[in-house]
């Protein structure tokens, strides 16, 4: 019960905000009221595109983290263990890093089609922050336990399961976390930019283009609430027993 109260309080603190600030406004054009907005979420939420549009925009996110991460993972382990590929992998990994998320979105839009863009710009920015957290995790283990391994013969895979994934572990779940939330911003900005048939990005672009404004913040409602639901049980799954 204080748990929900904790939650609640705010949440109806910053709803009282913003129906003020509808009012003080007093043009829905510019600022609708929440009433307005959560009645027109409904109405959307009612009709077989917006779930289409979810559905394909959360395919798109899911593909970029999936491999985003793998790639990520990889790189991580080969500049860890090969000084060359360190030397020419680490330079590219931080440009990417450091390049802002529009011009890749208007880079990769010459180079695939517009239904690709927004999980390939996602990987992308999923990328970086899994080498780096995973180079770390890597660079922080403990010699003496590979020490240990090599004394009684492990075998790699055994070294691998044994040493490596458990010492990733927190590295990688902190990772991943972080990265997520960098997939879906990243993911949804694509479709703005560029938007597809199907995609959350696509029908706020629509919405903006149409002056929709109470539908422009139901989407953008839309979009907070999958982000915050689906990244509460990707920690939760992180932290759970199975994954240990």
């Amino acid at each position: 019960m204080k748990r929900v109260t904790k939650n609640l309080i705010p949440l109806v603190f910053w709803l009282a905000v913003w129906a003020l600030a509808s009012l003080a406004v007093g043009k829905e054009l510019f600022l609708p009221s929440p009433l307005r907005v959560g009645g027109s979420l409904l109405t959307l939420a009612r009709t077989a595109d917006f779930w289409l549009s979810v559905g394909a925009t959360l395919g798109r996110v899911f593909l970029g983290l999936a491999w985003g991460t793998a790639a990520g993972a990889v790189l991580a382990f080969l500049t860890h263990f090969f000084p060359c590929a360190d030397w020419l992998i680490s330079p590219a990994v931080r440009v990417v890093q450091a390049t802002p998320v529009v011009s890749f979105i208007l880079l990769v839009y010459l180079w695939v089609s517009r239904w690709a863009i927004p999980w390939v710009i996602a990987g992308l920015m999923v990328m970086p922050v899994m080498w780096g957290a995973l180079s770390a995790g890597l660079s922080s283990l403990d010699g003496k336990l590979l020490e240990f391994a090599q004394a009684y013969r492990f075998s790699w895979l055994k070294t691998l399961q044994l040493i490596y994934l458990p010492a990733l572990r927190f590295h990688f779940s902190a990772g991943l976390l972080t990265a997520f939330g960098l997939a879906w911003k990243s993911g949804v900005a694509a479709e703005v930019i560029c938007p597809p048939a199907q995609a959350i990005g696509s029908r706020l672009q629509q919405a903006k283009l149409g002056l929709e404004t109470a539908d422009l913040f139901a989407w953008t409602l839309t979009i907070i609430i999958l982000s915050l639901s689906l990244e509460g049980l990707l920690r939760r799954g992180l932290e759970g027993g199975n994954w240990r």
